[in-house]
């Protein structure tokens, strides 16, 4: 049986391990965001540069949270090495168009790019998370 992927593969979260854990880790990452008192005001917002993982709005602030997960046996380094120089360019360019193109969004007096780092074990259980508020 031939084992490459075909062009009408479940694309879901379900569909693709890494993508799953993605999911999780966004998940989980709002989640903690709305402990703090964030309502979260968007979610994969998409464009042709890319996709902006988490919008959250405290009444004050605007956060677009870019959200990095590994599994702990997973590669090394940390989720915040993966947030480069080109991936802020990428993740400001979006957020700008965010912003531009939702007219029913909430008003904030600040804007932030935050990033949260999301380890997870292999059954998909919460390791650590760590919460960088403006990174970039």
């Amino acid at each position: 049986m031939d084992e490459r992927p075909s062009q009408t593969q479940d694309r879901s979260p379900r569909g693709d391990p890494r993508r799953r854990v993605g999911a999780l880790g966004e998940q989980l990452a709002a989640e903690h965001l709305e402990r703090l008192g964030y309502r979260i005001v968007g979610r994969n917002y998409r464009t042709r540069w890319g996709e902006l993982d988490l919008i959250a709005h405290d009444g004050r602030l605007l956060a677009f949270v870019e959200v990095k997960t590994r599994r702990a046996s997973g590669a090394a380094g940390t989720p915040f090495e993966a947030v480069d120089r080109r991936k802020q360019a990428q993740v400001r360019r979006i957020a700008a168009r965010w912003l531009a193109e939702v007219s029913e969004r909430p008003r904030a007096d600040d804007l932030r790019f935050d990033v949260i780092g999301v380890t997870v074990d292999a059954a998909g259980r919460l390791i650590e998370l760590e919460h960088r508020e403006g990174v970039f």
